[in-house]
């Protein structure tokens, strides 16, 4: 079993992370580190970098958590991928980092967090990068 962790290099991302890596190591699980971009997509601002990837991994490493590091391109919705994800990884603990959003912002854009909460058919631990979870 592993614990499933969204990233994206924001404030949310690593809170997320931080998060992700401490429920590991409470679990004694392996992590999975999920930075996805649209496939075709020229620009996509979720891309994390290869050296912040490369940090990502390493934190978890430093503290004795074995983590893997995914860039999977999705093709036509983010949540439904990333849940895809989750099952074939067999998780135990999926964790997203949530930003505060108008209600007005996510009536028109929808939320991917959102929708892997409702959705998922695991536990969802949601953070903000002010530390709090939901």
């Amino acid at each position: 079993m592993s614990i499933i962790v969204g990233f994206v290099s924001t404030p949310a991302g690593e809170a997320a992370l931080t998060a992700g890596i401490a429920e590991a190591t409470l679990r004694n699980e392996d992590l999975v580190i999920v930075n996805s971009a649209r496939e075709g997509a020229l620009v996509d601002k979720s891309v994390a970098a290869e050296d912040v990837l490369a940090r990502a991994a390493r934190r978890a490493t430093e503290a004795g958590v074995k983590a893997t590091v995914i860039q999977p391109p999705y093709q036509h919705d983010l949540a439904d991928e990333f849940l895809d994800i989750a099952r074939e990884a067999n998780a135990s603990l999926i964790v997203i980092g949530l930003r505060h959003r108008s209600q007005v912002g996510k009536f028109i854009l929808g939320s991917h967090a959102q929708r892997i909460l409702m959705q998922a058919d695991r536990p969802v631990l949601a953070v903000k990068a002010d530390g709090s979870n939901f």
